[in-house]
């Protein structure tokens, strides 16, 4: 049953393309960002954020508080991140086609692929100050 919305999702984009053609394409990006920053956002507001859960998976163990409110912070980041981010492909979407294809196809990858370099050498010293 938990495979049905994904089907679903899948099909409905597939649809949309064939019958729309590329400006459906275009909304895309946008759609997942909005997705996956409602997903962070609104796991701020439960005991364990998204990102505590993915630590909390890869630990294999309790977390202890100072690394719960590291990741809880690190959640309120990707939000930020993510929000502006669904923010510049939906104007992209308006603009030339030119332009959505250089944010969305590149620009934005390189961010995101930015964020993760400096939060991943963030938490290796986060790990060696704090020995967890």
């Amino acid at each position: 049953m938990r495979m049905i919305f994904p089907i679903i999702f899948t099909f409905a984009v597939i649809g949309l393309f064939h019958f729309t053609g590329l400006i459906a394409l275009k909304y895309y990006p946008a759609t997942i960002n909005l997705v996956i920053f409602t997903i962070f956002f609104s796991s701020t507001f439960t005991e364990e954020t998204i990102i505590q859960k993915f630590a909390k998976l890869m630990e294999g163990k309790e977390l202890p508080d100072i690394v719960k409110d590291y990741t809880r912070k690190l959640t309120y980041v990707w939000c930020v991140f993510l929000i502006f981010n669904f923010m510049i492909s939906f104007a992209t979407i308006f603009m030339s086609s030119k332009v959505w294809t250089i944010y969305n196809g590149c620009i934005s990858y390189l961010l995101t692929g930015l964020l993760f370099a400096i939060e991943y050498l963030i938490r290796l010293r986060f790990k060696r100050k704090y020995n967890v």
